[in-house]
């Protein structure tokens, strides 16, 4: 009979957070362990060969601690590890655990809103080099005009809950300022970095009236909730007892400070050491 356990959900950092809430405001029956891996953040900046690295410690940290389906709530890990765990290690090591990403789910959703059919993409430094959704656009909707933007400064602004001050509003609009231009034709935007949605009202005072700003939370639960209706047998895995919790590789009490004021509610974790 096989172990059943939470569904685990990473992240570098906070950002995570914000899928997790969306997750499990579509599917509140199911158990939730979130892993930030905040002492090594951010990934952005980080080589694929140590992204890569950091993922898979963390993905097995998960596995250890019963979850047999993971959720890459971050798209530089997405971007730069998912696919070799995919190919390299689930079949060899876990065949019966899966791990997925949050790149596929949004780039099929881009597709769905905009209709001059010029987006706009904007993420991480590490995310955006790695061209991950220029290549999964290019499969599932070729006919789409791509414009991608690092914004190096939004995740630090966010995680030091400075970017509501005059100077985190000047960076942020002025990163808008440099994607629009590159294209005035785009009506839609994915914040393809799961931080970006704390800025939503921000971005919706700073950007055009015309342009549509997707946050990935929502793509990422309903994606969720259909594979685990197509999949029963990972269903089977995952127990059902509404419940959280949360595991930082950085001090819990900073974690605890911060990812409690970035989320409006109160969250307490414990420490782990990722090796």
């Amino acid at each position: 009979m096989s172990v059943k356990g939470p569904i685990g959900v990473f992240d570098s950092g906070y950002g995570g957070l914000t899928v997790l809430k969306e997750i499990r405001e579509k599917l509140p029956e199911y158990d939730f362990l979130y892993l930030g891996d905040n002492a090594r953040a951010p990934y952005g900046s980080r080589s694929f060969d140590v992204i890569y690295d950091y993922t898979w410690q963390a993905v097995q940290a998960l596995f250890e601690r019963g979850c047999s389906l993971v959720i890459l709530a971050c798209n530089t890990a997405s971007a730069k590890a998912l696919r070799n765990i995919q190919r390299l290690k689930l079949p060899e090591l876990h065949p019966d655990k899966r791990v997925l990403g949050v790149i596929r789910p949004s780039t099929e959703e881009l597709d769905k809103h905009t209709k001059t059919k010029h987006v706009g993409v904007l993420a991480t430094e590490g995310t955006i080099r790695s061209n991950s959704y220029e290549i999964e656009l290019a499969k599932f909707a070729p006919d789409l005009v791509v414009n991608q933007h690092a914004c190096p400064m939004w995740v630090p602004l966010i995680e030091n809950n400075q970017f509501d001050t005059p100077g985190g509003i000047y960076f942020i609009q002025n990163d808008l300022l440099q994607i629009l231009s590159k294209d005035p034709k785009i009506d839609t935007i994915l914040l393809a970095c799961t931080h970006y949605p704390i800025l939503i009202e921000q971005l919706h005072k700073l950007l055009p009236p015309n342009v549509e700003v997707l946050a990935q939370g929502k793509i990422v639960a309903e994606s969720l909730a259909g594979y685990l209706e197509r999949h029963p047998e990972m269903v089977e895995k995952c127990t059902q007892n509404g419940t959280v919790t949360y595991l930082t590789t950085e001090s819990a009490r900073i974690f605890n400070e911060k990812a409690s004021a970035l989320m409006n509610d109160e969250i307490v974790a414990e420490h782990l050491t990722l090796h």
